[in-house]
């Protein structure tokens, strides 16, 4: 098993679930993710600065009726580092089923 190749940043469990929205819904706004997460929003924006900090993720803010209003997305990279992460989790859940039987 190659735990190596699993990215930390991936490993917390709100990033997980930011990532896995994002994958599916490709770019959604602040709002959006923090009432699907349940989460805080001191919370969601400190994960939301590391993933955009790390560019897994990219931010653009817009005023709709002079209210701003944030939206964020999968950079390229970070969706393929993304999907890479998720392979090697399917490889080792693989290896493990494989050597229960």
């Amino acid at each position: 098993m190659n735990f190596e190749k699993l990215n930390p940043l991936f490993h917390d469990k709100v990033r997980l679930g930011i990532l896995s929205i994002l994958l599916v819904e490709d770019e959604v706004d602040f709002s959006y993710l923090k009432e699907k997460l349940n989460l805080t929003d001191g919370n969601l924006a400190s994960h939301l600065r590391v993933l955009e900090q790390n560019k897994i993720i990219t931010s653009k803010k817009l005023f709709l009726e002079r209210k701003p209003k944030t939206y964020y997305k999968l950079t390229d990279e970070g969706k393929k580092s993304f999907l890479e992460y998720l392979e090697n989790l399917k490889k080792i859940l693989n290896n493990l089923l494989k050597d229960e039987k």
